[in-house]
């Protein structure tokens, strides 16, 4: 009989350090492709495969059985997959000379050594932990076991208000469901803003719908103490806190491969090539702990993604198999949502391109989630990035209650394929009164992009505008009087779009910016006086945009 596997004549034996979704991608790829391999999965926990992403629901009981989140077992995966799962075991060890690992079973505590052919690395991500005196109290949301014991401690009614610190997604989530079962919740967060991966202004309509729904926020805070039942910050304000979760963020659990002498980058993951491949060709690294390239910048980073860890882990197996495949650059693609309000993000934001002095061009407008005709279509927010010379896309943000989540996943696409803000403005969408517009949001981003790009709207961010104004700026609100009586900005001068042609003498040597609602009366304003010879630019987004980047800026610094 000719002998099994592929590693000179003998069976070819592959260890996984990590279950979930990089390290179950891996395992079950790999299976698919090759029968006759010998596949070892080592989790240090009980459970090896879960929904991770879903813990802040179960706490909040929108998911209400912990056996949902428990997506494979070790007997399931070894019942279809033939895969050897070894739960509650933690290798504490990689001897890359000799091949083989040191493995710690936890539950009685004895030490063994399994060698490899090749080793594969998805040990994930741990909370951040910062030096505050008393975060030995603060408990932290990474698997299953730790949204249990958050979930009974409310289920006891052992805590009436929580404190959450840190405003990142795991933050935000938890503090919906907590808030859900009735607990006093704040958010405390050492930034201007929740989520602050997003750009303030359009994260703002999520704070509001945040404290509308009875979360206190403390932003631009930091946490001096945390005491027996209060946290205590440095500004003096003391916060009711039963519960202390500490949310500050995550980096790569890369322990292991630092023992190991394996290269860890500048952005604080394991280094890989495209093939996911470390310092040690034998070697593996995938999900968040593994670095990642952007598509946008070329440098390295980190993504925390779980649709990544998935594609990388069936990469990984492939390779191993003796495919020819390689890693593409990462997008970076994410949303959230709390209280029935959703934001995303995709690709760069405009803070992150001036961090990283990339030109660009920057579009707000605030289209309908469908025909406005038909009942109930909501407002999506939307901000789009792109190059000034070649108009290539770099980035989107949006925010609503509808439809935020399709117009993202366009654009995402869209920065994929290398599409610039011009082909937006000719994609075919999916079009009936229920679902969009003839004008979807995506064909108005374009529109109104096309716009700036060939300099037919001369355009100015919300954030310049005072500087403008101070250098002798002529402001024009051209929205109705009704309008302007509900809202303004300080030192407009109000000329309603219908009547600027009788009013250009007001209006004849000055710099003028103009103003409506969105912008698309600016627009109209903006063409009408260049035809008449006056200098004249669209206040971008319009006082919507506007209104809510001075709201984000009071709340920075107020709360």
């Amino acid at each position: 009989m000719a002998a099994r596997g592929t590693q000179g004549g003998s069976l070819m034996k592959v260890l996984i350090v990590g279950g979930v979704a990089g390290g179950m991608s891996t395992a079950t790829r790999l299976r698919r492709l090759k029968e006759d391999a010998e596949i070892i999965v080592f989790e240090q926990g009980p459970h090896v495969s879960y929904a991770n992403c879903g813990l802040p629901y179960h706490i909040g009981e929108v998911i209400e059985q912990e056996q949902s989140l428990l997506l494979q077992t070790p007997e399931s995966l070894h019942a279809r997959f033939n895969l050897d799962v070894r739960v509650n075991s933690r290798v504490t060890k990689i001897d890359r000379a000799n091949k083989q690992v040191t493995v710690s079973n936890l539950l009685d505590n004895t030490e063994y050594q399994e060698s490899y052919d090749q080793l594969v690395l998805s040990t994930g991500a741990k909370p951040r932990m910062v030096p505050i005196p008393g975060l030995e109290r603060a408990l932290v949301l990474r698997d299953v076991q730790d949204a249990v014991k958050i979930k009974a401690l409310v289920d006891n009614k052992q805590i009436k208000s929580a404190a959450i610190i840190g405003a990142g997604f795991i933050g935000v989530e938890l503090a919906e469901n907590l808030q859900h079962r009735e607990i006093k919740t704040t958010i405390v967060e050492f930034r201007g803003n929740i989520l602050p991966q997003f750009d303030p202004e359009m994260i703002e309509p999520m704070q509001k719908v945040l404290i509308e729904n009875g979360i206190e926020l403390a932003l631009s805070a930091e946490t001096e103490t945390v005491n027996e039942s209060t946290l205590t910050l440095k500004d003096g304000r003391v916060i009711d806190a039963d519960l202390v979760v500490a949310a500050i963020g995550v980096v790569a659990d890369h322990k292991l491969a630092v023992d190991a002498g394996l290269e860890i980058g500048e952005a604080g993951g394991i280094v890989v090539d495209d093939q996911m491949r470390t310092s040690d060709p034998n070697v593996f690294a995938v999900g968040d702990a593994a670095q990642k390239v952007s598509a946008l910048t070329g440098q390295d980073q980190m993504i925390w993604l779980a649709n990544l860890a998935n594609r990388h882990g069936r990469l990984v197996a492939d390779v191993i198999a003796g495919e020819t495949v390689a890693a593409r650059p990462s997008i970076g693609t994410g949303i959230i949502g709390a209280f029935g309000i959703a934001a995303a993000l995709t690709g760069l934001t405009e803070a992150l391109a001036k961090r990283m002095d990339i030109a660009h061009k920057v579009v707000h407008l605030h289209p309908g989630s469908h025909a406005g005709y038909y009942p109930g279509a909501e407002t999506v927010s939307l901000k789009v990035l792109f190059d000034p010379e070649s108009g290539k896309l770099l980035g989107a943000q949006g925010i609503g209650r509808d439809g935020v989540d399709k117009r993202i996943d366009v654009i995402a696409t869209a920065i994929y394929a290398g599409l610039t803000i011009d082909d937006l403005m000719n994609l075919e969408l999916s079009y009936a009164p229920a679902f969009g517009s003839a004008k979807d949001a995506i064909n108005q981003a374009g529109y109104v992009g096309n716009n700036i790009f060939t300099g037919k709207t001369g355009s100015v961010q919300y954030g310049d505008l005072a500087d403008k104004m101070a250098a002798g700026a002529m402001l024009v609100d051209v929205r109705s009087e009704s309008e302007n009586a509900a809202g303004h900005i300080p030192g407009s001068v109000l000329i309603p779009v219908d009547t600027l042609r009788k009013n250009l003498d007001q209006l004849e040597g000055r710099e003028v910016i103009v103003h409506c609602a969105v912008g698309q009366r600016g627009h109209t304003a903006v063409q009408l006086l260049k035809g008449h010879g006056i200098n004249a630019k669209n206040l971008d987004g319009g006082y919507t945009t506007w209104s809510q980047g001075m709201d984000a800026k009071n709340r920075a610094t107020t709360n």
